[in-house]
């Protein structure tokens, strides 16, 4: 950023200065310039004139095309003279390269003045574009580093609180050293979840993790998610369906692990914040080159503010409640790049108290 805005205070500065020089300059040497011109054409007609001994009308028709010729020469070199050194500044610092006199020339049938402002203009939109995207990934970057410090710190402290007591006495203590052990280990796992997500997150934003293409069945891998989740919707009296719409025989080219990934980050974050006795259903369409998949809940739903930020890293609509269920808030950032490396797209829809759903599409295997 810091390049940018000083190119952008340098341009400025720098058009305004020569503005100011030129404007003050460029039309006086230009009005000098065509008066010596008309002084020494007007010098040769009167030697043609008087020496040579033509008739004034002969004179007069060999002066005045030659005189009109001349004379729109020097005016044209002078004035594109003139816009040259107007506009090379300005290309040079919006486009990074310096205009010859001849393709200014070729443009003096046009307006280059509007021309070159709206391309000015077009320059400024791009800088200051330029300036607000940097701005808002400085401040991502900020919020990232905030969250992984705050994410990392918290299982960190925990781990060293429950051996400070133990240290201090509670290992003799068979209740107490059991208990902390337990979540000591708890917090351990935590840790190495979230540095495994983290690592992952970065093998698919470089490109260095490949998806391992194979066909296979959509409806048995959903129902594989199905059988691993079904305790823990249970646990919250969830139901887990299919769809209506459903074809057994359906077929996807796709990386197999990463989409059950996918499917299971899904579905677990529907139980997670889903509402005692609801639903949880995933359905897929045939959309003839590619499957619909629409994993749908009747959960406490997304407020409509928080759904662009729903797929950043570590973001939490709800944090505390995100926190007890053991979630790293890297879940449905995963989801998303794991997608779009398959070259497909994610969306979500939610409403707040009605629940949420979201849908992705995959290869179809004709």
């Amino acid at each position: 950023m810091p390049d940018v805005a000083w190119r952008y205070y340098f341009s400025v500065n720098f058009e305004h200065n020569n503005d100011s020089y030129m404007k003050s300059i460029a039309p006086q040497r230009i009005a000098g310039y065509i008066t010596i011109s008309f002084l020494v054409m007007s010098l040769a007609f009167f030697v043609v004139n008087t020496f040579l001994g033509f008739s004034l009308t002969i004179s007069l028709l060999i002066s005045v095309p030659l005189f009109t010729a001349t004379t729109y020469y020097l005016v044209n070199y002078f004035i594109n003279s003139y816009i040259y050194a107007k506009i090379k500044p300005i290309y040079r610092t919006i486009r990074n390269f310096k205009p010859s006199l001849k393709e200014v020339s070729d443009r003096a049938n046009e307006d280059i003045f509007t021309e070159v402002n709206k391309e000015v203009a077009d320059w400024m939109k791009g800088q200051i574009q330029e300036i607000q995207q940097l701005r808002q990934l400085e401040q991502y970057r900020k919020e990232y580093l905030g969250n992984v410090s705050h994410e990392l710190k918290t299982p960190i402290f925990n781990i060293q609180g429950y051996i400070l007591t133990l240290l201090d006495g509670g290992m003799d203590d068979p209740k107490i050293n059991q208990l902390y052990l337990q979540r000591t280990e708890k917090s351990i796992d935590r840790m190495i979840s979230i540095i495994s997500d983290l690592e992952a997150i970065s093998k698919l934003e470089s490109g260095e993790l490949e998806m391992q293409y194979e066909h296979f069945s959509l409806y048995n891998l959903i129902e594989d998610v199905f059988d691993l989740q079904e305790i823990r919707a249970k646990q919250r009296n969830i139901k887990l369906r299919f769809g209506r719409s459903c074809d057994r025989t359906t077929l996807v080219n796709a990386d197999k692990t990463r989409i059950f990934q996918v499917l299971s980050n899904l579905v677990v974050n529907s139980i997670n914040y889903g509402t005692e006795g609801g639903t949880t259903t995933v359905s897929f369409y045939d959309m003839d080159k590619v499957v619909l998949v629409q994993v749908r809940d009747t959960g406490i739903g997304i407020p409509t503010a928080e759904l662009p930020r729903i797929f950043e890293r570590f973001y939490r609509v709800d944090k505390s409640r995100s926190r007890e269920q053991g979630g790293t808030g890297l879940g449905l950032a995963i989801v998303k790049h794991i997608i779009e490396a398959h070259k497909q797209t994610i969306n979500v829809n939610s409403t707040a108290g009605k629940g949420t759903s979201f849908t992705f599409t995959l290869e179809k295997v004709n």
